[in-house]
């Protein structure tokens, strides 16, 4: 079966013409499905032997709601949403004065391994098709009532572990005749994978690109980041200056503060040496508490700002949303998980 969600117009319509269907059929086909149609019978303008062809050979992707959270606090949303092998992946919806922002996942599950993360304590299950990610933004537009401005893969999986796939679902999601989406409204995070912030850079999508850092020595962040004994902090502030020079995009440094671990002066005083050259934004985050991890809430969130500051650099702390409905990735789907019985049950074997 074909995932026609999956195509671009171009592929959409050497299809229809293997069908012996005239191209301009991939453009109609291509809105029914960027409007959030979920069967080929919704698709009017189709002719009826049309739509039983595509019955008979595609399908569509559609999520279902398998827990909806709303923050008494903000207006947060949190989704769990179940896909059609019966995998769960997060999403969430940040309502902010400028716009709607959706936070969303690429991959069922992480391999990166982070030690403060709950996204990848069960490990990876899968990559996510281009057509899931697309239905992380539509189907959370269309159960909101509401238009999204903006759009952050910072959820569940590593988008350049699933590199292909990411970078087909930007093309569908900024395409005039779909959501439209302008790539200077998404934000794209990874932990570090420089292979893939090479082809980025050659791409020169002008995209936000937001590095996951969290340390500024390789000791630290080996400790806390497997990905670092792979691509180490001097290769990737390497590949960072690398990007900037390639792209003239500003990089967005997220830095989880923990308490004892990487919120000293002296490793402030590192990120601001290993900046400099190129213009670098750096997000401190407050800690989630993960019941798993050892890692607790920095106290020194303003203090090390402050030091970031005496150096030049522009630091922010980021504002904790939905603070009373799992905020941390990952933790509504392990709840999930626990409740049906584990991992093997709710996400397939693996």
């Amino acid at each position: 079966m074909i995932d026609l969600k999956s195509m671009n117009r171009e592929e959409l319509a050497a299809y229809f013409l293997e069908l012996g269907e005239p191209a301009f059929r991939a453009k109609q086909v291509f809105s029914w499905l960027h409007r959030g149609a979920t069967s080929f019978d919704d698709m009017s303008n189709l002719s009826k032997d049309l739509r039983r062809k595509l019955n008979e050979n595609c399908y569509i992707t559609a999520p279902t709601i398998a827990r909806k959270q709303v923050s008494a606090l903000d207006g947060t949303v949190k989704y769990l949403w179940q896909l059609r092998d019966g995998n769960c992946i997060e999403t969430v919806l940040m309502r902010y004065h400028h716009g709607n922002t959706v936070c969303i996942s690429s991959q069922v599950g992480c391999r990166m391994g982070c030690a403060f993360c709950a996204s990848t304590i069960a490990g990876k299950v899968r990559d996510l098709t281009p057509s899931e990610m697309l239905d992380q933004v539509l189907f959370t537009s269309l159960d909101a009532s509401e238009q999204i401005s903006n759009i952050v893969l910072m959820g569940i999986g590593e988008p350049l572990d699933n590199f292909d796939n990411v970078l087909k679902f930007l093309e569908l999601v900024n395409h005039p005749d779909g959501l439209n989406i302008g790539m200077r409204h998404i934000s794209l995070s990874t932990c570090g994978v420089i292979p893939g912030i090479h082809r980025l850079a050659e791409l020169r999508l002008q995209l936000t690109l937001s590095v996951s850092l969290h340390a500024p020595d390789s000791e630290t962040r080996s400790r806390i980041m497997p990905v670092n004994r792979a691509y180490d902090v001097e290769q990737l502030f390497d590949a960072c200056h690398r990007y900037f020079a390639a792209t003239g995009r500003r990089i967005s440094f997220e830095y989880a503060m923990i308490d004892g671990v990487n919120d000293h002066d002296w490793q402030a005083d590192l990120i601001a040496k290993r900046i400099r050259g190129m213009p670098g934004h750096v997000n401190l985050i407050p800690l989630n508490d993960v019941v798993e991890s050892p890692f607790k809430p920095s106290k020194r969130i303003a203090a090390f700002q402050k030091r970031l500051e005496s150096h030049g650099i522009t630091a922010t702390v980021r504002r904790s949303l939905g603070g009373d409905i799992d905020a941390s990735c990952g933790q509504l789907r392990r709840k999930a998980m626990e409740e049906k019985g584990g991992a093997h049950e709710i996400l397939g074997n693996h």
